[in-house]
Parts: structure tokens; C-alpha cells; sequence
């Protein structure tokens, strides 16, 4: 009988582990589609990048083997990035990805519409093998007057205090060339992580709380591959 109570708590746990986030289910992609034409970038389903204006004539993502494969080309100047709409307040991002030793990957919520912030970044999370890092963008260093102040040259504790409280990080330990799946949830100003079905950590600042996170952005460095993109709504 003792064994048996015991089976069932470990199952319990690892649903729970698995559960997908309460919510509406607005997208879900599993790449298994091959671009029309080979040498053409073409991601499909609502995705965007910007290799049109960052890496002009340069195919920077390929789709294969049921994955969607990346990489910054080094006459870009700016990593790579893919854009899909989300349209919400609250609601949650998983992915599945693969990096190689010593690459990461960022994923953030942004509203290019929102005029205090550069580019409108609102929230982010990057993760590598070792850490994972939330960070407020829009009240942090994205911030158009905090970032005037930079420009200006200024170096005084109380602004950098202020940049170092809208970033909280925490370990990881991801296995490089090996899938992983990472999960974020936005809920008011909190954004909670987790890596492959654990808990990682949370972290609460003001920007979370941006009432319209219109779409997500993944940036990705030299290499990474993604898959198993979903986004949920809570609101």
C-alpha cells in the first residue's frame, strides 16, 4: 500500500509537470512544413524575421527535420530575430530548443507601439546553459529616458542600482545539442519560468504588467534550433 501511495504522488507530480498552462491555446506550430522554395527564407505560419533589413539576401533560418533552424549571419550586425504575433496581457510562451555550447536564447514579449521603450521591448527571458536571466526591458534598459541618460554618459550608482533591480537570474543546467523546453507565464507584473517541467524561478517588476503584449520576439546569436512553439492566453 505504501508503495502504491508513493507511485501515485510521483505520477501526480510529473502531470503536473506536464500540465499545459489554464487558458485559451491562441497558437501552436511544430514546423513540419519545408519552404516552397530551398534558398528562399520562408518560416511560414504568421512568423516574421528580420533578415530583410538586418541581413539582406541572406537566408538566415531553415526549416528541416520538423525543426526551425537559426542563425545570425555575420554580416547582419544584429542577431537574428523572429517575430509572431500574441495579442494579450497575461498569457504564457513553450518551446522546445536546442543550443550549441556556449549559445543562448532570448525570448520576450514586446508592443512596438509603446513609445517610452526602444523598439518596444517589455519583458524578456534568455536562457543558456547555466543561467537563466527575466528582465524587465520597459522600465529597465530599454527605457527611451534611461537610455538618454547612458547616452549622456552618465555613471552614477543610483542609476546602476536601478538597472542591476530589473533583472533576476537564476541557475540552469541544460545539456548543449540536447532539446529542452522552456515555459514563461505572465500573470499582472510577475513572469514565472520553468525548464523542462521544473520550476525555475519568478521574478515581479512593473514593466510585466504592459497591458498590451502584442507579439513575441526569439532572438537567436550564432545557432540555435526551435520547435513546439505555443503561446496561451489568460485574459
Amino acid at each position: 500500500m505504501r508503495f502504491l501511495i508513493q507511485l501515485t504522488a510521483v505520477l501526480t507530480v510529473a502531470v503536473s509537470l506536464r500540465a499545459e498552462p489554464q487558458g485559451q491555446l491562441i497558437f501552436s506550430d511544430d514546423f513540419e512544413r519545408d519552404e516552397s522554395v530551398p534558398d528562399k527564407e520562408e518560416p511560414g505560419n504568421g512568423w516574421t524575421t528580420n533578415s530583410a533589413w538586418r541581413a539582406p539576401g541572406k537566408k538566415q533560418i531553415d526549416l528541416k527535420d520538423g525543426a526551425l533552424h537559426g542563425g545570425t549571419d555575420p554580416s547582419a550586425g544584429h542577431a537574428l530575430v523572429l517575430f509572431h504575433p500574441a495579442g494579450l496581457r497575461d498569457g504564457a510562451v513553450e518551446l522546445k530548443f536546442q543550443l550549441p555550447a556556449g549559445e543562448s536564447l532570448g525570448v520576450e514579449f514586446a508592443d512596438p507601439a509603446c513609445d517610452t521603450v526602444h523598439a518596444g521591448h517589455l519583458c524578456a527571458v534568455r536562457v543558456s546553459s547555466g543561467q537563466l536571466a527575466i528582465t524587465d526591458l520597459k522600465t529597465g534598459n530599454m527605457d527611451l529616458k534611461i537610455q538618454a541618460r547612458r547616452k549622456a554618459g552618465e555613471k552614477s550608482p543610483e542609476l546602476d542600482a536601478l538597472l542591476k533591480s530589473k533583472t533576476k537570474t537564476f541557475p540552469v543546467d541544460l545539456k548543449p545539442g540536447e532539446w529542452h523546453t522552456l515555459r514563461f507565464s505572465v500573470n499582472g507584473d510577475t513572469l514565472n519560468a520553468t525548464v523542462d517541467g521544473k520550476e525555475v524561478g519568478a521574478f515581479s517588476s512593473e514593466g510585466m504588467a504592459h497591458p498590451l503584449k502584442h507579439e513575441i520576439r526569439i532572438n537567436i546569436g550564432k545557432s540555435a534550433s526551435i520547435d513546439e512553439v505555443k503561446i496561451w492566453k489568460f485574459d
